[in-house]
């Protein structure tokens, strides 16, 4: 099975996300832990999750010198992580490196994927940082150095996938975090996208935060998610 459905596990402590993972089947979904819950409980808890049987995507978004971050993916890959990410904007030697380095793990190596813009930006966003050009055109040439450096896919909004997966093809993973049916709140996510248009656009993964963690029944919510995803 897939398993398109990756749950945000975005807690404080580390008894709010044993809470959740109690109420939703390994065999079904995969769970990201980012850097709330990395912070609050340290990689000991990630391994904790990984012994329970989920696939871990552990977003912690490295972005620094190439060194640094290749040392850092492979403290990551010792967990037993499925997935690890970094920032395509740390330029293509970081990239490389990192990759690099994950190949001598061998086969059971983690998946790498790159950031490429955070949905919780638009272009006001980027002009304020020095960057003159609508979102799709920076998620693109982000994208496309991702792919020189040989990494698995990256990170988008699912309002991209469909122009990303045309460029891009079929073997590079697309993960897209903002997905909100429309009766879930969107927060802080500005460019969000429902789970059936994400998955038709060409969407690989889903990230899913507080429409399942904060549901009345998780389980039940997972469920839905996984229906809209295969319909």
């Amino acid at each position: 099975m897939k398993k398109p459905i990756i749950i945000a596990l975005d807690f404080d402590t580390e008894q709010a996300a044993l809470s959740l993972l109690e109420q939703v089947d390994p065999g079904l979904c995969r769970v990201k832990i980012g850097k709330e819950l990395f912070t609050a409980c340290g990689p000991q808890f990630v391994h904790r999750v990984v012994k329970e049987g989920f696939d871990v995507f552990l977003d912690l978004k490295f972005h620094d010198i190439p060194n640094t971050v290749s040392a850092a993916v492979m403290r990551a890959a010792d967990l037993g992580v499925w997935m690890i990410n970094l920032h395509a904007s740390g330029g293509l030697g970081m990239m490389e490196q990192a990759r690099q380095s994950l190949e001598r793990v061998g086969e059971e190596r983690p998946l790498l994927i790159a950031v490429t813009v955070l949905t919780s930006l638009v272009k006001q966003d980027l002009v304020a940082i020095g960057l003159n050009c609508e979102p799709q055109d920076q998620v693109l040439r982000l994208a496309d150095l991702a792919r020189k450096a040989r990494l698995d896919g990256v990170v988008c909004s699912a309002t991209e996938t469909a122009f990303l997966r045309h460029e891009t093809g079929q073997d590079f993973l697309l993960v897209t975090p903002g997905i909100r049916r429309p009766e879930d709140a969107s927060g802080d996510q500005r460019r969000v996208t429902g789970p059936a248009e994400a998955m038709a656009n060409g969407s690989d993964f889903l990230v899913v935060g507080r429409p399942i963690t904060r549901a009345s029944s998780p389980r039940q919510a997972l469920q839905d998610f996984i229906t809209a995803t295969s319909g």
